[in-house]
């Protein structure tokens, strides 16, 4: 069985045949929609925004529903939870709202694009994923021969930024995330916590709008997981990135102000308690 490797994800690849990119133009899809700040901002502002999703998978009597006609909205600078038990739809709605997966229909808007419309409206889904989508997953996937500064600075030179500003983009972040001393190690001579953060610099070196979080303090304690959870709430609100974090893990569920369960492939809001963590 092949390893999973992250990069295949953003490697070049020939322009995926669809329509034309499309910028939020039309009102929402019908349907339960959650009104107020959050929205508007997600809409206006450049956040998430996901109506009436749906994923089907096989046709006829084998056919299964993963996602009943989902709807989240998360605004730029805000950080907000996933949660629900195993097999309700969890993976299945972050890899559509990644763009690893097609919907079977609805509508989602990243950062005031509306990348899929019915179909995907974006002819590149490779590089909406390398400059438009920050992944953070549960282990950290830190190229084992580069450096910490290098594996920072990969995708900034995917996407044809120089290597010299990709580097310095690099240092900018560890520095932000407190681990540039660490930024000439090897990935296998840093602590389980200094390679989260550096998963985390490399999520931002794109400075992308929205952050995908799967399970990012799961192999953590309870001292490193809050740690974790207050670096993505930092740099969401420097950067005003929208970020989704996907969770278990009992420590860091107070620290979200809003909450998405889902269950059967449908998601339900609710207030979170927002326990500070400065």
């Amino acid at each position: 069985m092949n390893r999973f490797n992250p990069f295949r994800l953003f490697a070049r690849q020939a322009t995926h045949p669809a329509a034309s990119p499309a910028v939020l133009a039309r009102p929402p899809l019908g349907g339960e929609l959650t009104t107020g700040p959050a929205l508007t901002e997600a809409v206006h502002g450049g956040g998430i925004v996901i109506e009436n999703l749906r994923k089907v998978y096989g046709t006829g009597d084998a056919a299964v529903v993963a996602l009943k006609n989902v709807n989240m909205q998360v605004a730029p600078g805000e950080v907000v939870g996933l949660v629900g038990p195993s097999g309700s739809g969890k993976s299945t709605l972050l890899k559509c709202l990644g763009a690893v997966i097609e919907p079977t229909a609805g509508r989602m808007t990243l950062g005031r694009e509306v990348i899929y419309d019915n179909g995907w409206r974006t002819p590149d889904l490779r590089a909406l994923r390398r400059d438009r989508i920050g992944f953070v997953f549960q282990a950290p996937y830190l190229i084992p021969f580069l450096d910490v500064t290098d594996n920072v600075a990969l995708l900034p030179m995917l996407a044809d930024v120089p290597n010299a500003l990709a580097r310095q983009r690099a240092l900018e972040l560890l520095t932000a995330l407190d681990v540039q001393h660490r930024a000439q190690a090897q990935p296998g001579q840093l602590s389980g916590g200094e390679q989260q953060r550096v998963s985390i610099a490399r999520a931002l070196a794109n400075r992308p709008p929205v952050i995908l979080a799967d399970e990012p303090t799961a192999p953590l304690d309870s001292e490193r997981a809050l740690g974790v959870m207050r670096i993505l709430n930092r740099m969401a609100r420097e950067a005003r990135t929208a970020i989704i974090v996907v969770t278990h893990d009992e420590k860091i569920i107070p620290t979200f102000r809003r909450i998405y369960h889902i269950r059967d492939g449908q998601t339900v809001e609710e207030a979170g308690e927002g326990r500070a963590l400065d």
